[in-house]
């Protein structure tokens, strides 16, 4: 459950095996270095999940102290009162707040349970009270214990556990998560028209115990684990101890979920809910301490910063000796896709050219047509027009200048920037007619075409000035 440590092994016959990798390596290291941001992450998931107010919201993040039921009741003040007499002897473990140093002795009792779970009524018969007593006072002395020796029954051990569990000052899952696990067990099913039903939704509680674990305190998360596996393992074994997963849950419920110092008549609302979740904790015990996959996913880029990585390679711990064989693969692999990539956009600009052409050829005739065609005539290298280009006229359209000017911006804006500045240097017609466009058309750019060719285009454009000058003659001769 913690940050897991890499050790870099120098003995070549060990190098082939399998590298462990933790899925939840960035999580924790989110949760050590930066609690605050953890803890805004995983809170903002879990109010996505269930419905908490404001003042349960403020105890879950401990900013308030919880608000839990009987703390005014004064019909159980003598229950609450003869409890804190039997805690005020505190030792080094019964008693006091949860360590690790006090989750290191009591796991000499979880260890010796998981060898011993086919005795019958386990965790629900009591073992002998002096033999607990010797038990219990090793454990505070923080001496070693040989379970195995035979002195102590299984009974024993379990009844030990329990005691232990009810004497920490809060319970395993803390007072401040007590209002979260009561709206989880009302997170049910929708319908078809969208209403609740009573099913539970699984998914939905896993995923929010998963995010509730998280924002446990270290020690306790530790040992919940433990105690889950060993109940979890123990229902299993029920055909022989006849503890299933329900009771147990009534054996460890006041233990792991009931605040302190209530006793049942303060929770008879909701006991059936604490019991029932603790049920739940027990059944699914081995999906619960994994972190959500989005959560994982949000702590891999915080560190990262991209999603072009795959989560086996971000660590880059250590490097295969076939790897560094492998770079100049990729780097040709990747310089393939790219010039198959430069290819295909090359063969896409140059298709749209030549509908923008056909385009501009259906256009009425007007001088920004004229002016188009003069830009496609000057850089013959963008655009080779096919053979299917209507070379027939046109029929008349509405003129549209909006859409020829953006023509003009968006796809020749660059070109005709350029011809401005060059116009000098490079001298242009005065006007290109009709006729020359389709000449043009039929022999191809101009930096192929022939001597006699241009000859032949110069002597028509010739020709057709001297028509324009002879009917403007004869209209003036006509008007005067």
């Amino acid at each position: 459950d913690a940050i897991c440590n890499f050790v870099i092994c120098n003995d070549s016959s060990l190098r082939s095996q399998p590298i462990i990798f933790n899925p939840d390596f960035f999580v924790e290291k989110l949760r050590h270095e930066k609690p605050e941001v953890f803890m805004e992450l995983v809170v903002s998931n879990i109010t996505r999940l269930i419905d908490l107010p404001g003042a349960e919201l403020a105890q879950l993040m401990g900013e308030e102290d919880p608000k839990l039921p009987g703390a005014n009741s004064t019909a159980s003040g003598f229950f609450r009162s003869l409890m804190s007499l039997k805690r005020k002897e505190k030792g080094v473990v019964f008693g006091s707040p949860l360590t690790e140093e006090g989750i290191a002795q009591v796991s000499q009792l979880i260890e010796y349970l998981h060898k011993n779970l086919r005795a019958e009524g386990l965790f629900r018969v009591p073992g002998n009270s002096i033999r607990q007593q010797i038990l219990k006072d090793a454990l505070n002395s923080g001496t070693d214990i040989d379970l195995d020796s035979g002195e102590f029954h299984s009974n024993d051990v379990a009844t030990l556990l329990k005691m232990f569990l009810g004497e920490l000052p809060e319970p395993l899952l803390t007072h401040k998560h007590f209002h979260a696990h009561l709206k989880i067990a009302d997170l049910t099913l929708f319908d078809e028209k969208g209403n609740k039903t009573s099913t539970p939704d699984k998914e939905r509680q896993i995923e929010a115990l998963q995010l509730l674990f998280l924002i446990l305190p270290a020690p306790n998360r530790s040992l919940l684990k433990l105690l889950l596996d060993l109940l979890y393992q123990t229902a299993k074994k029920q055909d022989k101890n006849k503890m299933s997963a329900h009771n147990l849950a009534l054996m460890f419920a006041p233990h792991i979920l009931w605040p302190r110092n209530v006793t049942a008549n303060d929770l008879q609302e909701n006991i059936t809910k604490l019991n029932n979740g603790v049920t739940f904790m027990i059944k699914h015990s081995q999906k619960l301490f994994k972190a959500p996959a989005y959560i994982r996913e949000c702590a891999r880029l915080h560190y990262l910063g991209s999603r072009a990585h795959t989560s086996k390679d971000d660590l880059d711990l250590l490097t295969s000796p076939g790897s560094k064989d492998l770079q100049p693969l990729k780097s040709q692999k990747r310089s393939r896709l790219d010039a198959c990539h430069q290819e295909e956009t090359q063969q896409r600009t140059e298709e749209a050219l030549k509908e923008l052409f056909r385009h501009v050829q259906n256009m009425p005739d007007s001088a920004k047509k004229k002016k188009l065609i003069r830009q496609f005539n000057k850089h013959p290298t963008a655009l080779t027009p096919g053979s299917d280009v209507p070379t027939s006229p046109a029929p008349q359209r509405t003129r549209s200048r909006s859409f020829s000017g953006l023509i003009k911006r968006k796809v020749l804006g660059t070109p005709v920037i350029l011809e401005r500045k060059n116009r000098d240097a490079t001298p242009e017609p005065e006007r290109v007619s009709k006729e020359n466009v389709h000449l043009l058309q039929k022999c191809g750019s101009p930096a192929h075409m022939s001597q006699a060719k241009l000859k032949s285009l110069e002597g028509r454009k010739e020709e057709s000035c001297r028509r324009m000058r002879g009917r403007l003659l004869s209209k003036d001769s006509s008007s005067l």
